[in-house]
């Protein structure tokens, strides 16, 4: 079961005519547990980062750990975790010592508060995707944000592509607002394709007049199962440019600069796989050169690049080098 409570029921809520409809729904309704009664916030900035959907080398991840980390989040918010967590799909961790079940540790999807440098104030949705009740769980979020007075969404993730590593990773980006798409830089894609729930919460938080959009980086086909840490750093910088809040990320650039060097020194020990890097690179240089000509011709969708066997080889050359 995934992305509804009841796959049949025709009643439930949709976002084409406004707001979800919560009625009279209690926190308990919705699986809403307080952890913080009154919470002091101005203004947030809702950041979602939810485990199970597409993150490549786990870019999105990091970044969100980085962006709690530099705020100092802690959680206000918990979710019922029978209410929207499979634990077959998600089993706990028991912790056996000398035969002896001490302890199980359980997934649960928090919300957590912070604040930037600048004195903004975040709030990072984290922990695991739903697995069931959907619609009842955007509910939540929509309710939580309207009373929190939430400002904008942004969502993190990241998948693999055609780029080389010796490119900078490129962004792209998602939202059911054209008003909001104008106002940033990234790509644009065009293509059908399974939605995770931070896709569902940009509709919940577009119903009710909030601001929302899915940052999205690429990570390089033949290094998406390693850390990427420039992925990480991109969707950082393109967060600060989309809420004007930015963080001290000197370690994740520290550690950028030190796989550049890693992967440079293996591509380059082998002239076969250095050629075929060349090639990826062309490949990729000449699309990009092709989606700014349409860009200024008023087409911005970014259509795949070609290239998947030669970005097949080199993540085999990286893997026979672990």
């Amino acid at each position: 079961m995934t992305g509804s409570d009841d796959a049949n029921h025709s009643d439930e809520p949709t976002f084409d005519g406004g707001s979800p409809q919560r009625g009279d729904e209690t926190d308990r309704d919705l699986g809403i547990e307080r952890l913080v009664s009154e919470p002091m916030l101005h203004e947030p900035v809702l950041v979602v980062m939810l485990q199970g959907w597409i993150d490549a080398a786990g870019s999105a991840a990091v970044a969100a750990d980085a962006l709690g980390t530099a705020c100092d989040v802690s959680p206000i918010i918990r979710f019922d975790d029978d209410m929207y967590v499979d634990f077959r799909a998600r089993r706990p961790i028991m912790e056996l010592r000398d035969g002896i079940n001490t302890d199980l540790t359980w997934s649960s999807i928090e919300l957590r508060a912070g604040r930037s440098e600048s004195g903004r104030d975040v709030l990072l949705l984290t922990g695991p995707e739903p697995d069931m009740a959907w619609r009842r769980f955007s509910r939540a979020m929509s309710a939580l944000a309207t009373e929190f007075g939430v400002t904008q969404m942004v969502s993190f993730g990241s998948y693999p592509f055609a780029a080389p590593h010796t490119r900078s990773p490129r962004l792209s980006v998602s939202s059911p607002s054209t008003e909001v798409l104008a106002k940033v830089s990234f790509a644009r894609s065009s293509v059908d394709v399974p939605a995770g729930m931070a896709a569902m919460l940009e509709h919940a938080m577009h119903a009710e007049k909030i601001p929302a959009l899915g940052i999205w980086v690429q990570v390089p086909h033949y290094i998406s199962a390693m850390e990427y840490p420039a992925a990480s750093v991109a969707l950082l910088e393109g967060f600060a440019e989309v809420t004007g809040i930015e963080i001290d990320d000197t370690d994740l650039r520290n550690d950028v600069a030190d796989q550049r060097k890693r992967l440079d020194r293996m591509v380059g020990d082998n002239p076969e796989h250095e050629s075929m890097l060349t090639q990826l690179e062309q490949i990729f240089d000449t699309a990009v050169e092709q989606e700014r000509e349409a860009a200024a011709n008023g087409d911005t969708d970014l259509e795949p690049v070609s290239g998947d066997e030669l970005a097949a080889e080199i993540q085999a050359f990286l893997r026979d080098q672990k």
